[in-house]
């Protein structure tokens, strides 16, 4: 299987419509990246539930995940993101100048709804020069992707993104598709396509090939018969 590091990661930016999205699209690839690196900074912006239930539960969920997180969490209304766009636009601007991410998750650009997919349209005008990774968020929508990057868990974050979905969210418990069985069968889905028991699968629009050390790390000409 080909693989793609990403060790010197030192701050990721988070981009979400709603509370328990990340959860939901990339809760186990979060632990994962805080356990192997807990000194990378992770902030995160989410458009709505300021103010509401909602936000108490993101907090917490959050914080089981990935301990310390900056989190933004915004009040616009569930379903109505495309009538604030410039608020949008202009808070998602301000998250990004406010740190120095080198790695930004954000859902991906077909997702059916609208609130979702205004976040990844405007993600990669606000992060230019990042690797933007659209993390896929199960519903009742028949959006799924065809992603070409997986990121595999290990069994014991499997379940505590299982635990922190079922236990951190009571406001969602009553929805049809909010359902232990169903994250659980897409993590199994997407272990299967890379080899693994579990994993998180992420779509790539655009990402850029080095196969050589950037300029300020090259010696310089004859310096290595110095």
């Amino acid at each position: 299987m080909i693989r793609l590091g990403l060790d010197d990661v030192r701050e990721v930016a988070l981009l979400a419509a709603h509370c328990d999205d990340l959860a939901i699209g990339m809760g186990g690839t979060l632990l994962t990246l805080k356990r192997a690196h807990p000194d990378v900074r992770v902030r995160a912006l989410v458009l709505g539930g300021a103010g509401t239930p909602r936000e108490s539960e993101e907090r917490a969920a959050l914080a089981a995940l990935a301990g310390d997180v900056d989190l933004t969490i915004l009040d616009v209304p569930d379903g109505r993101a495309p009538a604030h766009w410039d608020r949008i636009k202009d808070a998602m601007g301000e998250f990004a100048r406010g740190g120095d991410a080198d790695l930004v998750f954000a859902p991906h650009r077909r997702d059916a709804h609208q609130d979702h997919r205004l976040v990844a349209e405007l993600a990669p005008t606000e992060f230019r020069d990042h690797l933007v990774l659209g993390y896929e968020i199960l519903k009742w929508e028949t959006d799924t992707p065809q992603p070409v990057l997986m990121h595999p868990l290990e069994p014991d974050v499997a379940a505590q993104k299982l635990r922190v979905l079922m236990s951190s969210y009571p406001s969602q418990q009553s929805k049809d598709w909010y359902d232990e069985s169903a994250f659980a069968a897409l993590m199994r889905l997407r272990g299967v396509q890379c080899h693994h028991e579990h994993a998180e699968a992420f779509v790539v629009e655009k990402a850029v090939l080095s196969l050589v050390p950037p300029p300020s790390s090259r010696p310089l000409p004859g310096a290595e018969h110095a």
